[in-house]
C-alpha cells in the first residue's frame, strides 16, 4: 500500500507575479549624491551657464537660445550618469537589462500580477490629475524665464516664426526632460533602489527629492511636489518608470504642439 502522505502536493500560485530580481538598495548617502549630481549641474547652468551663453550669442533670440541649451545639456548630463550608474551596477546596458534595472516595463497589477492592458487607463486620470495641478497657484516667475509670456509676446512670436531649427531644439529638449532625463532618473534609477532606506514610503520620498530638484525653475517647486502623487506612487505601485514617463510626456506633447503653432505662422 503506498504511502499518500508522500505525494508532493502542487505549490500555491502567487497572487502577485514575482520580480525577476531584486534590485541593490542605495544608501541614504547614494541616494543624496545622486539627487546632487542631477540637480546641481541644472541649477548652476539655468543661473550661471545660460546668463554667460546670452551675453555670448548675438541677436535678439540669445536669451531664448541659451537657456534652451543649457538646460538640454542638463538632461543629457542625466541620461549619461543614468546609463554610467546603470552599467556600473549591472555590467550591461542591454535591453534586457535596462528593462527591469529601470523599470522600464508596463504597468503591473499589484494584486494579480499581470501587466499592460486595462492597466494603461490609470494614465487618463493621471494627465487629468496633472492638468489640475497646472491651474494652481504658483509663485512669481521672472518674465526672462516665463515660458508662456514668452510664447504669447512678439519677440517669442517672431522667434519661432519659421524657426524649423530651434523647434527641433525643444523637442529634442522635451525628449530628454520626460523620457531620457528626469523620469529615467527619478522614477527609473532612484525609486527602484530607495526602499532600502524608505521602506513603504520610499515613493514619498522619491516626489520630494524631485520637488527640490527643480533648483533651475525654484518657482516650481511647492506644485512639483504634487507629483508625488502624480508620478511617484503610480510608478512605485504599479513597478514601472512607463507610467511617470508617459505622464509627464503629455505636458512636453501640450507645449510642442504650442510652439509648432508658431512655428507654421
Amino acid at each position: 500500500m503506498s504511502d499518500t502522505s508522500k505525494i508532493a502536493r502542487p505549490a500555491p500560485v502567487p497572487s502577485v507575479a514575482p520580480d525577476t530580481g531584486e534590485l541593490p538598495q542605495y544608501s541614504l548617502r547614494r541616494i543624496l549624491a545622486t539627487w546632487a549630481a542631477a540637480a546641481l549641474p541644472m541649477a548652476a547652468l539655468s543661473w550661471l551657464g545660460a546668463p554667460w551663453l546670452a551675453g555670448v550669442l548675438d541677436g535678439p533670440g540669445a536669451w531664448p537660445r541659451a537657456i534652451v541649451a543649457m538646460l538640454t545639456a542638463g538632461l543629457v548630463w542625466q541620461f549619461a550618469l543614468v546609463l554610467f550608474l546603470v552599467h556600473r551596477e549591472q555590467g550591461s546596458l542591454r535591453w534586457s537589462v535596462l528593462k527591469d534595472a529601470l523599470w522600464l516595463r508596463a504597468p503591473q497589477s499589484p494584486r494579480t500580477g499581470r501587466r499592460g492592458g486595462w492597466l494603461w487607463l490609470l494614465v487618463v486620470p493621471l494627465v487629468l490629475l496633472i492638468a489640475a495641478k497646472e491651474m494652481l497657484p504658483k509663485l512669481p516667475v521672472p518674465a526672462a524665464r516665463d515660458l508662456p509670456l514668452f510664447l504669447g509676446s512678439t519677440t517669442g512670436q517672431e522667434f519661432f516664426s519659421g524657426n524649423w531649427t530651434w523647434f527641433a531644439g525643444i523637442v529634442v529638449m522635451g525628449v530628454f526632460n520626460t523620457v531620457l532625463g528626469e523620469e529615467l532618473l527619478f522614477r527609473g534609477l532612484l525609486l527602484p533602489r530607495m526602499q532600502g532606506v524608505f521602506g513603504r514610503r520610499d515613493w514619498v520620498a522619491n516626489g520630494v527629492l524631485f520637488g527640490l530638484y527643480h533648483l533651475h525653475v525654484p518657482w516650481t517647486i511647492p506644485v512639483n511636489l504634487l507629483d508625488t502623487f502624480v508620478l511617484s506612487y503610480p510608478a512605485r505601485r504599479y513597478r514601472s518608470a512607463l507610467v511617470g514617463i508617459a505622464v509627464h510626456s503629455v505636458q512636453t506633447a501640450v507645449i510642442s504642439t504650442m510652439i509648432l503653432a508658431l512655428v507654421l505662422r
